[in-house]
């Protein structure tokens, strides 16, 4: 049954204030690339998406590409690339950590080997598919944190090293004096 006019508006609505609140945003195809006839993502699919995402604090939204793009006007983002509003269009707003979910997505898409990565905003500028796929290779916040605790460490590693090192040479000497001395 076709959503009425103030069902539309609604969802309008809920959408700007989405793209409002959302620190990050990736536009997906969730259909087989270059196929419009395809099933795409079954319902099994696109459901664990979710709750995978949900615990993430992201959001998954399969909406007609005209209530996108109204919503978007209304939120003041621009998004010039017109091919990104053709076929089946799914919208994931991220609103905690930016970068985690669209590592989620990305991986649900080569996992089931269906749709595509079609664009994105991340803090409310464009970023194209090659962008939002590169993003998604990132190392996560916890991984770029214990590299740096780790680069920050490494230096007072190497000087425990070097002093223990120094300490274990001089009871190897006292050691072999005792031992050419006679003692045991």
């Amino acid at each position: 049954m076709p959503k009425t006019r103030t069902q539309k508006e609604q969802t309008v609505q809920i959408l700007t204030d989405k793209f409002g609140k959302a620190n990050s945003v990736v536009f997906f195809n969730y259909q087989q690339a270059g196929n419009s006839t395809s099933q795409g993502m079954t319902m099994n699919q696109l459901s664990d998406l979710r709750n995978q995402l949900r615990e993430m604090g992201a959001e998954l939204t399969i909406t007609k590409n005209n209530l996108v793009k109204l919503a978007l006007n209304n939120s003041q983002l621009t998004i010039k690339d017109e091919q990104l509003f053709e076929g089946a269009l799914a919208t994931l707003f991220a609103f905690g950590d930016e970068i985690t979910p669209i590592k989620t997505l990305t991986k649900a898409i080569k996992e089931y080997q269906v749709g595509q990565v079609k664009g994105g905003l991340l803090n409310g500028e464009y970023m194209d598919q090659y962008k939002v796929n590169k993003l998604a290779s990132l190392p996560s916040k916890q991984e770029l944190r214990a590299k740096v605790v780790g680069s920050l460490g490494a230096p007072l590693y190497g000087m425990v090293g070097v002093l223990q090192a120094n300490i274990r040479n001089l009871v190897y000497t006292l050691d072999q004096i005792r031992v050419s001395k006679g003692g045991e």
